[in-house]
């Protein structure tokens, strides 16, 4: 059963130099590394289901950006928390899930 999360994350520090491509990929990296289970696009080369909003300038720190994932089965809000906590940078800091 798929399910759709909202994370709230901080991108602080160094990592405020990190383009909106970049973080988009950084959270794809960081995701598949989790192991959680995700849900990919249809077609000739899938994706995972990801949107950053909203997408910020290069160069500023922001507490309220939103990474919305669909995911292909159910996950709780701390294993989420907990497993990309591991496999994110410093500077990138998750705030909540919803």
């Amino acid at each position: 059963m798929p399910q759709e999360k909202t994370i709230i994350f901080a991108k602080k520090g160094l990592m405020r130099f990190i383009s909106h491509l970049d973080t988009l990929r950084l959270f794809q990296r960081a995701l598949r590394r989790a192991d959680l289970p995700l849900s990919f696009s249809q077609g000739y080369s899938p994706h995972i289901k990801l949107k950053i909003i909203p997408a910020i300038k290069l160069g500023l720190e922001s507490d309220d950006l939103k990474a919305v994932i669909r995911f292909g089965g159910i996950v709780s809000d701390t294993q989420i928390i907990k497993r990309l906590k591991d496999n994110l940078p410093k500077g990138i800091d998750i705030l909540e899930v919803k």
